[in-house]
């Protein structure tokens, strides 16, 4: 148990000691005064030798470890969370050690207090600038911007029945000709185990994704036609088309996180730019690219979501695609 608990410690404790170092500095320096919540909500979880440890502490060292997402939710009565108070507390345990050793004196040590002060006021700028920025009338714009270039190709709903040779087929085309239902001589004949069970049902597909008989057969079929029988692998198809229409975009709800990830990087981009404008930085080492630029971020294409190959590539269709 103590080799397990060393092993899970230590890529996270030498990461946040700097840190918990830093911190503890600043909090010499604000004196003594009663403790007030760094955030709305919080809760103080745990103290350490009388330093209060709040449920923010924890999450934000969560996030660090990306053991969850920023701005998602951590249960204070979870093992994660536990986990994880049990690394912050050791960490300012370790930091109040350093401290008494004067650790925090050694000139290495300072210039790598310095870089991670640096590091959390970069952080701090960085989140103040996306969060102004990147707000719910800025996403819904971008996703109207993105859906008028988005192109839409046609989608077709089809069934479909495989037999084994072409007398079958022909002898099911004749008893779908005389009113059979599709449906029901699907579930009774077919030889596709995939569709079979559901009538025959293809689901709403678009051409590209399915092998190139299929394609010849529905290219001009209206909604309603029965098209075939045509040579598939493994037998003969017979297909009734059940609609035609054009694809549907993706959703604003399910585009929000790569519009969000597009927003924020265009964000911090333009903001490096702006600095790096204004200030005057000397890069004192060669480059293997000299000269190479950044590529710059693209707009999100708000296509619709790829959708899984049609039932039928599993057994009719296998190894005949474009």
């Amino acid at each position: 148990m103590a080799v397990e608990r060393r092993n899970r410690l230590g890529s996270a404790l030498l990461s946040g000691l700097l840190l918990a170092v830093a911190l503890s500095l600043a909090a010499c320096g604000k004196g003594g005064g009663a403790e007030h919540a760094p955030e709305r909500g919080d809760k103080a979880v745990a103290r350490v030798n009388g330093e209060t440890v709040w449920s923010s502490d924890v999450k934000r060292e969560a996030v660090a470890q990306s053991l969850i997402g920023e701005g998602e939710p951590l249960d204070a009565s979870s093992d994660l969370f536990r986990r994880v108070l049990d690394e912050v507390v050791d960490q300012k345990l370790l930091a109040a050690e350093a401290l008494k050793r004067k650790l925090d004196k050694d000139p290495l040590a300072q210039r790598r207090l310095a870089a991670a002060r640096e590091r959390i006021l970069g952080d701090m700028l960085v989140e103040g600038v996306v969060a102004d920025a990147v707000n719910d009338n800025a996403i819904r714009g971008l996703y109207q911007e993105q859906l008028k270039l988005a192109k839409r190709s046609e989608e077709i709903h089809a069934r479909q029945i495989v037999l084994a040779t072409a007398a079958d087929a022909e002898a099911v085309k004749k008893l779908l000709a005389s009113g059979a239902s599709f449906q029901a001589l699907a579930m009774e004949r077919s030889h596709d185990a995939a569709t079979r069970f559901n009538g025959g049902d293809l689901g709403y597909f678009t051409v590209d994704v399915m092998p190139e008989a299929y394609d010849a057969a529905l290219k001009d079929a209206k909604a309603g036609a029965v098209v075939g029988p045509f040579a598939v692998e493994g037998g003969f198809a017979i297909l009734k088309v059940e609609d035609r229409r054009l694809e549907q975009p993706i959703t604003l709800e399910a585009a929000r996180p790569q519009i969000v990830r597009f927003l924020t990087y265009d964000q911090i981009r333009d903001l490096l730019e702006k600095l790096r404008g204004r200030s005057k930085v000397e890069v004192l080492v060669k480059s293997d690219n000299p000269g190479q630029a950044r590529p710059p971020a693209d707009a999100p294409k708000l296509a619709p979501p790829p959708a899984a190959p049609p039932p039928a590539a599993s057994a009719s269709a296998k190894g005949t695609g474009k």
